[in-house]
């Protein structure tokens, strides 16, 4: 035993203890089979070595003790080490140390760290350049060196960097959290994929950038906050350099607000906001001041049949019973009681307290138009994805498109309802792409203006600021010059703030990162699939619930299972513009048939025999019989 001989050594009476300062790390000392018993001790007062006079500190970690009473007997386990190995200390400078060092310089340059099982010393006393292994960044400094791996050397500023800090106090508020950050001296692959491969909320890059998993990071497990060394200490030259890439932290306000009337400031505040209202009550705001004159009856050119206005606040100043009774029982958009009424202009929900105009006739599939979307300009002018030509309205009989369904050259969405087009070239978008603005806010960056960009090139080195997803070949996308952040335009436009869920009584918030506190592992409440919190996603604080951004618009679907796989980019359910519920017939079956989406329940194809889940279908209520849209189409073609 090492302490048998030092007691020979120096002759004392009593029997030494082995003392770890670091009681919250393992135990490296018993994995290598020392004989000596170790004790755990937390609150160290601080002592000094009996043999080198140095003080003895948290970083050392072992020392020994005298076991009785003789409480100003203590040494470095170092100290320790070097006698039991080689007896006189004169023996052991004369054979490593030329320039005849002193015990107590030897002791201020060797550390055990919890980092590693080794002792740490500092062969080199000088400032030299090398690779720190706890940061992997290279630095000018005093290296520690363990004597026995060879390739493990750390920085002096990393190895006595604190076990706990606030960020905040570090960065100068560019950064908060509520929690002090862990440090942790490793972030292994597979924990990074447990956690769904997070970022640096500070410099926004991948830990898979790592050459190596074991670099040292800060944390904070329990809200998923995970960062850089240099990072969350501001050890950047400059500090402001943090903010050359994209980061999560605080941003200043990059514009005046003089200078962009009319900016559109996203996400919109719920399901019933959406551009094309935006735009016409802007533009209505801006040219007049006067009360709009709405007609109770339209004739319509996207529709056979007169239709009727339906307005919550004018039928209640009313005293028209008849008229309220009818109200009451017409079906409006409500996710609490899962009925669904979309427009069918702009596709997205009417709710009774909007003014809207929809056709008496049951026979019409709730045929509907907000009030708005009856007064979409005939032509548009100038359009960011098109300027070439004027896009011109179409509401119905779409010329080329089977059922009126037709992609959006922009979000790439298929789509039922009203279109701009040029027919020149072909080019098809859907009302509320036809309104993209050339530039807008979005909270998921707040403060700084972006502006709409065609990217050029195969752009699969970029990610969606929101969805983390990758761009492709002339996309359109909204870009923060600043911070060279992208943002889809379908994740900018589509997604609300907040959404009502019949399974929650509370409004669910879209959230951009992970949240703090959360008490479990993230799973979507429809699909029940994982869901990872560094993309967009709908929760609930008081509830510690939380929906994919895809499956968010499927909650009226929920109970018939069309939700999963119906997604495009993992963001944006694959069917947000279309409306279901249209009649179809074909000579080839003797019943009518109905536009849906496809469900488990209702099994293959029966012209082509594949699977109907998650696919637009043609189906008989009467009978089993069900089809693929594209199977439907083609047989017209025939």
């Amino acid at each position: 035993m090492e302490a048998e001989i030092v007691l020979k050594i120096y002759a004392h009476a009593h029997p030494l203890k082995l003392i770890d300062l670091q009681v919250k790390y393992e135990d490296e000392e018993d994995e290598e089979g020392d004989d000596d018993p170790i004790t755990k001790k937390e609150g160290f007062g601080g002592a000094r070595c009996w043999r080198c006079g140095e003080e003895i500190h948290m970083y050392h970690r072992y020392y020994y003790t005298c076991s009785s009473s003789c409480h100003d007997f203590s040494l470095h386990k170092f100290c320790v080490e070097i006698m039991s190995r080689y007896g006189k200390l004169e023996e052991l400078f004369d054979k490593y140390y030329q320039n005849h060092l002193s015990i107590e310089e030897v002791g201020k340059n060797t550390i055990y760290h919890p980092c590693h099982p080794h002792l740490l010393m500092c062969l080199i006393p000088k400032p030299i350049l090398c690779e720190c292994s706890a940061c992997g960044k290279k630095h000018k400094g005093i290296f520690y060196q363990c004597t026995f791996c060879g390739d493990f050397t750390i920085h002096s500023e990393c190895a006595f960097l604190p076990e706990k800090l606030f960020i905040q106090e570090r960065t100068d508020g560019a950064f908060h959290h509520t929690h002090p950050l862990n440090i942790s001296y490793s972030f292994p692959f597979i924990d990074q994929q447990a956690k769904h491969n997070p970022k640096c909320r500070v410099c926004g890059r991948d830990f898979l950038d790592f050459k190596k998993a074991d670099l040292w990071i800060y944390k904070c497990d329990k809200c998923m906050y995970y960062a850089h060394l240099d990072c969350a200490t501001s050890r950047r030259e400059p500090f402001m350099s943090i903010f050359l890439s994209p980061g999560a932290g605080r941003t200043k306000k990059n514009y005046e607000d003089v200078d962009h009337p009319g900016l559109l400031h996203l996400p919109f505040l719920d399901e019933t906001y959406s551009l094309p209202k935006h735009y016409l009550f802007f533009q209505q705001s801006s040219i007049d001041h006067h009360h709009h004159k709405v007609d109770e009856y339209l004739k319509h050119m996207s529709h056979e049949h007169p239709l009727v206005l339906i307005d919550v606040d004018q039928t209640q100043s009313k005293s028209n019973t008849q008229t309220s009774s009818s109200l009451l029982l017409l079906k409006c958009h409500d996710p609490m009681k899962k009925t669904q009424l979309l427009c069918n202009g702009c596709l997205k929900p009417i709710m009774s307290t909007m003014p809207f105009y929809k056709c008496p006739q049951q026979s019409c599939n709730d045929f509907a138009l907000h009030e708005w979307c009856t007064r979409l300009p005939q032509e548009i002018e100038n359009h960011p994805d098109h300027p070439r030509h004027n896009l011109y309205l179409i509401c119905s009989n779409i010329l080329g498109f089977f059922f009126d369904v037709f992609n959006c050259a922009i979000c790439n969405l298929p789509c039922n309802g009203f279109a701009y087009c040029c027919f020149k070239c072909g080019y098809y978008v859907d009302v509320t792409c036809g309104f993209i603005p050339k530039e807008i806010t979005h909270k998921s960056h707040p403060n700084h203006l972006l502006s709409i960009l065609q990217l050029k090139g195969d752009k699969y080195d970029i990610q969606c600021h929101m969805c983390l997803m990758g761009f492709y070949k002339g996309e359109l996308s909204f870009h923060c010059n600043m911070c060279n952040i992208y943002i889809h335009p379908e994740c900018a436009l589509l997604l609300s703030e907040t959404i009502r869920h019949k399974y929650d009584k509370h409004p669910m918030n879209l959230s951009y990162l992970p949240i703090e506190n959360h008490k479990s592992e993230y799973f979507c409440e429809i699909c029940e699939e994982d869901l990872n919190p560094h993309q967009s996603f709908y929760h609930c604080k008081d509830c510690a619930q939380s929906v994919h951004t895809a499956c968010a618009s499927s909650i009226l679907q929920c109970e018939t299972e069309t939700y999963s796989l119906s997604c495009w980019r993992n963001s944006i359910h694959f069917f947000l513009n279309i409306k279901f519920g249209g009649i179809h017939k074909i000579h080839s079956h003797p019943h009518s048939l109905s536009f849906a989406q496809g469900t488990v329940l209702d099994g293959q194809c029966s012209i082509c025999g594949h699977r109907l889940q998650y696919e637009m279908i043609f189906k008989c209520h009467e009978c089993k019989f069900a089809i693929h849209f594209n199977c439907c189409k083609h047989l017209r073609q025939i």
